[in-house]
């Protein structure tokens, strides 16, 4: 990849309503506007960084944010799960796959510019032409795929996403295991795992997320 080559970035965002609704789980102690400030804090930050991030060029956001971000694209949700929305998105930033392409999910709220550089420098070196994706800290998820120009992605968002995109052709790149793309939220454990390793000053989290989290202590 040139020091000049940009990667068009699709991000899904489910609206706050109804989004990370595990956070909600009996026992969690958070109530139902705690999880949408978290969810909307959580999809805030990872956008502002991906956002910043110097090998992102076309930025698209399928879905709905609580804020404007400048520099990126908003279209709406299909309606039809995870799969349909990225795929929206991918059509929308390139339809004839002239540009390397990428799928960040929109929950990696202690996620750095350089850290999604480095990963997308790394994942289109290993992967031209084909594809190349990954893994969450667990390594059954996944938190970004990458395809090279030409080729179309093979999308495997769900359960076990992590050895379904392996299964299709995607190249699990050498992430950190600390580092803050793998590290998704899907539970409060997960953003109290965050908030230690924030304290730690092993990560940084994004100041929405931190304040969420502030405010629901």
């Amino acid at each position: 990849m040139t020091s000049r080559a940009r990667v068009a970035l699709v991000v899904p965002v489910r609206d706050a309503s109804s989004a990370k609704s595990r956070l909600e789980a009996p026992g969690s102690m958070v109530s139902a506007a705690q999880r949408e400030q978290l969810a909307a804090a959580i999809a805030l930050d990872t956008v502002q960084a991906a956002r910043a991030a110097t090998r992102v060029g076309e930025l698209v956001v399928v879905g709905g944010l609580r804020e404007g971000i400048p520099g990126v694209t908003l279209i709406d949700d299909p309606g039809r799960g995870l799969v349909a929305a990225v795929e929206a998105g991918l059509a929308a930033v390139d339809p004839d796959l002239t540009s390397a392409r990428a799928v960040l999910l929109g929950d990696v709220p202690a996620l750095a510019p350089h850290d999604l550089d480095a990963a997308l420098e790394l994942g289109l070196a290993v992967a031209t032409p084909g594809r190349a994706f990954v893994a969450d800290a667990a390594g059954s998820g996944t938190t970004l795929v990458i395809a090279a120009p030409g080729e179309a992605h093979a999308l495997r968002f769900g359960a076990d996403s992590a050895r379904l995109h392996r299964e299709a052709g995607y190249q699990e790149l050498a992430i950190a295991s600390g580092s803050p793309l793998r590290r998704d939220v899907d539970t409060v454990d997960d953003l109290l795992e965050l908030a230690r390793l924030h304290d730690a000053g092993e990560l940084t989290l994004g100041s929405r997320t931190r304040a969420a989290l502030d405010n629901l202590a």
